[in-house]
């Protein structure tokens, strides 16, 4: 027979398991890995996250998921990350242009690169423009004679107001006397749509983000960025080669963050892990497959890479004029 004072123990014994209980679902509901992506899931950010957090993984993180965050170019994701704790458990996939031309272009951007620190670039994004198949033009050249004809309908899609190719696109009117206007979406999927539909007479994302629909045959590519063809896209001239330069360097690059204030030592297993993941074929041969460069940098590389692309674009942004208000 059970007395008081046995029955007392057992009560408390069963506090204690429960506690214990709580304690690790709590840990196990800390362990989670977040990539936050600050655009709509099927673009090229997207499909950069989920082959990095399955290779993740496999080189040993648990439990990492891909969170969507859409909205204002990637900065609501970026608000999300930075005031997340500096953990390691909240990681940002960012899109260089937040760290680079942002703060050149906008006259408000409404964040603080310093406020992420880089871990590692992750992959570099060839971009590139791209048209309805039912458009009368197939290059850049007959694209521009089109919208000298049809400046009303002169307009460029973009998921990322203010990117490299938005700044290439200005440059390039302001030669040919020509005003492109932005549309902009919240992701690189709802872009195209209207692209193909002939809504938007010319598009510019990342070539991954492309290739799906370009294969299928609903998109034709009038050109892509950088100073040499692609291996995914080899009949595709650079828009360098038709002869417009102004859009040689408006390519991007996919690094991921964390809160400014995470541990050094934190940052190095991160940096660790990733590169890690950077070096498996079967990433490589999925991120090449869709149009990306693996091009991993650590952590260490990335500040330069970021300051030297800021000189780059300064003296454009300032001779445009070009500023934006959101």
């Amino acid at each position: 027979m059970i007395n008081r004072k046995q029955c007392f123990s057992f009560a408390l014994a069963a506090l204690a398991a429960f506690a214990a209980f709580g304690d690790a679902g709590a840990q196990a509901q800390e362990s989670v890995t977040r990539i936050e992506v600050g655009y709509a899931a099927g673009g090229a950010a997207d499909l950069v996250a989920r082959a990095y957090a399955e290779q993740l993984e496999a080189e040993g993180l648990r439990n990492v998921i891909v969170e969507n965050r859409p909205g204002a170019s990637g900065r609501l994701a970026f608000d999300y990350v930075r005031r997340a704790k500096p953990d390691g458990l909240t990681l940002y996939l960012g899109s260089s242009p937040l760290f680079t031309v942002f703060p050149l272009t906008y006259r408000n951007p409404g964040y603080n690169p310093e406020d992420l620190k880089p871990v590692a670039v992750v992959a570099d994004v060839p971009t590139g423009a791209v048209a309805g198949v039912s458009q009368p033009y197939s290059n850049m050249a007959e694209y521009v004679k089109w919208a000298k004809q049809n400046p009303a309908k002169a307009n460029l899609g973009l998921a990322t107001l203010g990117s490299p190719g938005q700044l290439g696109t200005i440059a390039m009117g302001k030669e040919q006397g020509l005003e492109v206007t932005p549309v902009v979406y919240r992701g690189a999927s709802p872009m195209l749509v209207d692209v193909i539909s002939g809504q938007v007479s010319f598009g510019w994302d990342a070539v991954a983000s492309m290739m799906p629909l370009y294969n299928g045959g609903k998109l034709k590519f009038l050109g892509v960025s950088g100073s040499g063809r692609l291996p995914q896209l080899p009949h595709v001239p650079t828009l360098a080669e038709q002869g417009f330069p102004q859009y040689e360097h408006a390519t991007s690059w996919y690094g991921i963050f964390v809160p400014a204030g995470t541990p050094d030592a934190t940052v190095a297993r991160l940096e660790k892990v990733l590169l890690a993941a950077a070096r498996s074929p079967k990433l490589v041969d999925r991120l090449q497959t869709n149009g990306f460069v693996v091009a991993p940098q650590p952590h260490g590389e990335v500040a330069g890479r970021i300051r030297q692309e800021r000189e780059y674009w300064a003296p454009i942004v300032k001779a445009g004029g070009i500023v934006i208000d959101e």
